[in-house]
């Protein structure tokens, strides 16, 4: 991985723990419905707009089927079941869950793309999985598991946003990945208006300034920009390093919930942070690829 893309990575990340709190703060004027229809059609399109400037070649027969299939999947269920679990829960719940994804993706790029999944980085999932468990404080008699419910919901969009790597690797080997995006949400935007178009332009109508700047936030730069950086890195690197550096998310999406949303911050969150952060160093020291005579192409695997 070259260290422009970590950097980028990691600063996604951070925007993209925010996107828990968000959801949170707009529940009172938005269901999952008309959020996830009202974030990814201004994404579309502010995209389609973009259309004759975009690289590349646009996807055609196969190609253009699964990026249909990839973008109901990602931004239709995927962020339904993810916003329903937020609201049936906390942000700091779902802040703590997302260290699933990053197991739930490397495991799909293993088995669907061939991918091999060294040591290093089952040492830095430990890690990682060690440090959610210390955040989450599991041994306090007061412990207890955000509703069932809301867990499962949580979880399964997990499932459903691996398919954005695990489909959307070869697709931007073969076409521009900005086109790739373009008709992967336009098939989204359709489909969520057919389901809530009408209740979300009512909506719409009723939302504050500072609804349209949390909804902003989302369609733009945890939409459009993220979705673009991670096509950028997993073009050039395997799917299951990149999904590591979402171990980044429970870190920031509980300091984020703690002071927008005043939930309680506890000292296993600190622990747990120091935890996670110990097993990305672990895992990613040998994958990041210096420039110039000091940089090292990994030809071994860990």
């Amino acid at each position: 991985m070259k260290p422009l893309h970590l950097i980028l990575l990691i600063g996604m990340n951070f925007f993209w723990a925010g996107a828990y709190s968000a959801f949170k703060t707009l529940t009172p004027q938005l269901d999952p419905g008309c959020l996830t229809t009202l974030r990814f059609g201004l994404a579309a399109v502010a995209l389609l707009l973009c259309w004759p400037w975009l690289p590349g070649q646009s996807p055609r027969g196969r190609d253009l089927v699964k990026t249909v299939v990839m973008g109901l999947i990602v931004f239709v269920l995927a962020p339904r079941l993810q916003v329903a679990g937020v609201q049936r829960g906390q942000a700091t719940d779902a802040a703590v869950l997302m260290a699933l994804e990053p197991l739930i993706t490397s495991l799909a790029a293993a088995m669907f793309l061939g991918e091999y999944v060294g040591p290093r980085r089952w040492v830095g999932f430990g890690c990682g999985l060690g440090g959610v468990v210390l955040m989450a404080e599991i041994w306090k008699p007061d412990f207890h598991l955000p509703g069932l419910t809301a867990n499962a919901l949580f979880v399964a969009s997990f499932v459903c946003e691996a398919a954005y790597s695990i489909m959307g690797q070869p697709l931007i080997r073969r076409a521009g990945l900005l086109k790739v995006l373009t008709l992967a949400l336009l098939a989204g935007a359709v489909l969520n208006g057919a389901l809530d178009g009408r209740a979300t332009l009512v909506a719409a109508q009723h939302l504050t300034p500072g609804a349209w700047a949390v909804m902003a936030y989302l369609a733009l730069i945890c939409t459009l920009v993220g979705y673009v950086v991670w096509f950028v890195v997993i073009r050039e690197t395997e799917v299951n390093v990149t999904a590591l550096t979402v171990f980044i998310q429970p870190v920031v999406g509980v300091m984020i919930a703690t002071v927008l949303l005043e939930e309680t911050l506890r000292w296993g969150q600190l622990w747990g942070s120091l935890a996670i952060v110990c097993g990305l160093v672990i895992a990613l020291a040998r994958q990041i690829k210096l420039p110039g005579p000091l940089g090292r192409e990994e030809t071994g695997k860990t």
